[in-house]
């Protein structure tokens, strides 16, 4: 590597990691605020909480790192031009591809970064979340329930409190179990606790009254109760059924369906899929617009600063297509080349006008003499 293209180098390595740095911190802690009450409150253990917070860090890699490699090549290319250094480099002789030889290999190595966090990483954290995150629910089913919110335990049982005691106990409570689809059942009480059982742990509800209703003759049972168990275990515990799309690997998306599950969710498995692919791949794009203002066009003693809002607002459009082209495709799969057009006809643009295209010089007309 050339000295020249070493010093640049080193610019937009240094700068992409503080923004990507910054910006995941920023996004963490947002995301991560909302924990803290657990563990202040609720007696989560604090490296439970650490956890969690830590396995959802990949997910925001994918976001953070394209925007922050193009915030950097902006930076460092605009410091480039306002300091004359560009003008200086054009001057002697060095072609747009050579100038731009240094962001081009700093998009290269973030892509190859991007993708082993979305084939591999981000599956991996997803996987390991979810699993923690149902042990929670099996383990301190306690910790989830919140006063005054519909606390979902799993997909078939849905719990409502209003307040707590000092002493632990849950108050005026509501629990909707639609474990048996034919007959989902209400229960009311006043006062329930949460105890351990040999399978896991049991809601023990006290002076209510439990409604199930019989879809099959539309009948309506009611029986008031003095104590009433329900095992939050059978709901709660066990082992996971079905993997989501993010959770899974691409041989498991690609291959042969496991379950039922699989055919049913087979659009969002594949595009799922296609988009961990294709996600990478914005990042020249990301690089080379980022470029677009500096070394296409003629230099301006006025400032960049409308070329500059143009890339800003292609990028916006790029990372709005990327989630809008996956949501199209998992409602036809026959609209998948569509992802891959999306990144590939960017791509290829930017960089026949950046290294391909030269423009047309114009010519001053000069009289001629009779």
């Amino acid at each position: 590597m050339k000295a020249l293209d070493r010093y640049i180098f080193v610019q937009l390595a240094t700068t992409t990691l503080a923004t990507a740095l910054a910006l995941t911190l920023m996004v963490w802690l947002t995301q991560s605020l909302r924990l803290f009450d657990y563990i202040v409150n609720r007696g989560l253990p604090a490296e439970t909480f650490l956890l969690l917070a830590a396995l959802l860090m990949p997910s925001f890699l994918t976001v953070v790192l394209p925007v922050a490699v193009f915030v950097s090549a902006l930076f460092i290319y605009n410091k480039l031009t306002t300091e004359s250094e560009l003008i200086v480099m054009r001057a002697c002789g060095m072609s747009p591809a050579q100038v731009a030889r240094p962001a081009l290999l700093a998009g290269l190595l973030v892509t190859l970064v991007m993708f082993l966090i979305t084939l591999y990483v981000l599956p991996t954290s997803f996987r390991n979340f979810k699993d923690l995150q149902h042990d929670i629910r099996t383990n301190y089913s306690s910790v989830l329930l919140q006063e005054g919110v519909f606390t979902e335990i799993d997909d078939s049982t849905v719990i409502y409190i209003s307040g707590r005691t000092p002493e632990g106990q849950l108050l005026d409570i509501l629990v909707h179990d639609t474990r048996e689809p034919e007959q989902p059942t209400t229960i009311m009480a006043e006062v329930a606790e949460i105890v351990g059982g040999t399978d896991g742990p049991v809601l023990v509800l006290y002076n209510g009254q439990r409604q199930q209703f019989d879809r099959g003759n539309q009948s309506l049972s009611n029986l008031n109760f003095d104590r009433y168990a329900l095992e939050l275990a059978s709901t709660a515990g066990g082992e996971r059924e079905w993997r989501e799309p993010s959770e899974r690997y691409l041989h498991e998306i690609f291959g042969a369906p496991y379950s039922e599950l699989d055919e049913k969710y087979r659009g969002e498995l594949t595009a799922n899929g296609h988009q961990r692919l294709v996600m990478p791949l914005y990042v020249p794009a990301f690089v080379m617009l980022a470029m677009a203002p500096f070394l296409l066009g003629e230099f301006s003693r006025r400032g960049y600063w409308k070329r500059v809002l143009v890339v800003v607002v292609a990028v916006a459009v790029l990372q709005v297509q990327l989630l809008a082209l996956e949501d199209l495709v998992s409602g036809n799969l026959a609209l998948v080349p569509l992802m891959y057009a999306g990144v590939l006809l960017p791509n290829a643009t930017l960089a026949w006008l950046l290294f391909m295209h030269k423009p047309r010089r114009r010519h001053r007309l000069t009289a001629q003499p009779a």
